[in-house]
């Protein structure tokens, strides 16, 4: 089942990043040290009471050098393609202006639930001047402080009251969910068509729980798969030609239903930032990963041009040296019989549970081959291990002081589990935890 989206519009300096980074929490700004992964946050998951969903910061989103009204009309858009539900933000300092009542006529037409917020409500005195903004058609105006954090509460209250029903997927749950993420044009769309022309046993189309993706179930060799298609990105004009980071919340949407993620590259075009960026949001979702470099067939091969390009993507994708590297050719066919074989190894690796004797005896074995390093004095002592989920499969080492499983060590019994039971294509996690 897919979060709802909330979307932040309105002109630009009515504070909607401010309010973004209150919904999310204020560590969404925080760089994380991670090797290859770039930060460029426009969309974030958030939670309310018992409620998670996504937001779009659409202040974030940069449209180049197009006048402030092309800016506004692209932000409201976002907003009409990809959210359950609208904040429209307005200054009350400043009251109505010319440019609220234009992004006002886009949400209108929209047929999305609109929450309206006036921001920049600092005091009570300040709260007589929100009764003006009833004239922009949208009902209550909730006046909220971003700076304060005040109001939020109620507003969010609301916000609720209008995400949809949640859709149970009509899938089994033994199916394998894989989607295709990238930037535009690196062929996802000829990716899908060419493993479905293939099989030839495409059984029906049913409507996804994203809005206007259609999953597409298969099979292959006696194993049930669905292709979650996020290739469809509509080009409204410029708007979609302008940025790539509509692509990024497109995916996003993908990844969260999926299991295994193939995050395609252009072999021609070479590695660009967006590909790290949007791989790294399939990695942090703790989803199985597969690296797909596309349109081989343009490149001139000789022995060694594989390895060398290879070499590069793990050079630019440490944060993935877990995910397998699948070559191919979407347009020519040519090495896409390699490709769900790997798909399926890495949902089953995903899925996989270890013993928890068998689990000890590595850990064991690897303590004893290299010893914690003492940290100010003290050292670690690893008591036991078990495995705690799957989907990625996650594991508590119950320890002396998890302050001190410094990180190279964590990864060093990460490499450990990785040696003993596989675990290609997905991510692990570890987790120190004190001995009660």
């Amino acid at each position: 089942m897919r979060k709802s989206v909330i979307a932040i519009v309105g002109r630009p300096n009515v504070g909607k990043s401010t309010i973004f980074n209150r919904l999310v929490g204020e560590r969404i700004s925080i760089v994380e040290d991670t090797p290859g992964v770039t930060r460029d946050r426009i969309y974030a998951e958030a939670e309310w009471l018992t409620t998670r969903f996504n937001v779009i910061d659409t202040g974030g989103i940069e449209l180049g050098d197009e006048p402030l009204l092309v800016q506004m009309r692209a932000q409201a858009q976002v907003a009409i393609d990809e959210a359950d539900v609208i904040v429209f933000m307005v200054n009350g300092r400043d009251g109505i202006t010319g440019a609220d009542e234009e992004v006002a006529k886009l949400l209108f037409k929209s047929n999305k639930p609109v929450v309206l917020a006036v921001n920049k409500v600092d005091n009570p005195e300040m709260r007589e001047n929100i009764y003006e903004f009833y004239s922009l058609g949208f009902g209550e105006p909730f006046p909220i402080s971003g700076t304060h954090g005040l109001g939020l509460g109620d507003m969010l209250d609301e916000v609720v009251k209008h995400f949809p029903e949640k859709i149970q997927e009509e899938i089994d749950d033994d199916t394998i969910r894989f989607s295709l993420i990238g930037r535009p044009n690196v062929g996802k769309s000829s990716l899908v068509n060419s493993l479905l022309g293939q099989e030839r046993v495409i059984v029906s189309d049913i409507a996804g729980t994203t809005r206007d993706a259609i999953d597409t179930p298969f099979t292959k060799d006696d194993r049930d798969y669905v292709i979650i298609d996020t290739a469809g990105m509509r080009k409204r004009g410029k708007v979609y030609e302008t940025t790539e980071k509509y692509s990024i919340m497109r995916a996003l949407k993908a990844i969260e239903r999926s299991d295994v993620v193939l995050t395609l590259i252009d072999a021609d075009a070479g590695i660009h930032e967006q590909d790290k960026k949007i791989a790294g949001y399939a990695h942090e979702a703790g989803k199985a990963v597969i690296i797909v470099v596309n349109k081989w067939d343009t490149i001139e091969t000789e022995e060694k041009t594989m390895k060398e390009f290879e070499d590069k993507v793990r050079d630019q994708f440490r944060f993935l040296d877990y995910a397998p590297i699948v070559f191919l050719s979407a347009k020519t066919k040519k090495r896409i019989h390699t490709l769900i074989p790997k798909v399926l190894e890495a949902s089953e690796n995903h899925a996989k549970r270890v013993q928890t004797n068998l689990l000890n005896e590595v850990i064991m074995d690897a303590l004893a081959m290299n010893p914690s390093p003492s940290i100010k004095g003290q050292k670690l002592k690893i008591f036991y291990a078990t495995q705690v989920s799957v989907k990625p499969p996650s594991f508590v080492v119950f320890v002396n002081e998890p302050e001190l499983m410094h990180f190279t060590y964590e990864r060093f019994l990460e490499n450990r589990i990785r040696e003993a039971f596989g675990f290609e294509g997905t991510p692990i996690k570890i987790f120190a935890r004190k001995r009660s």
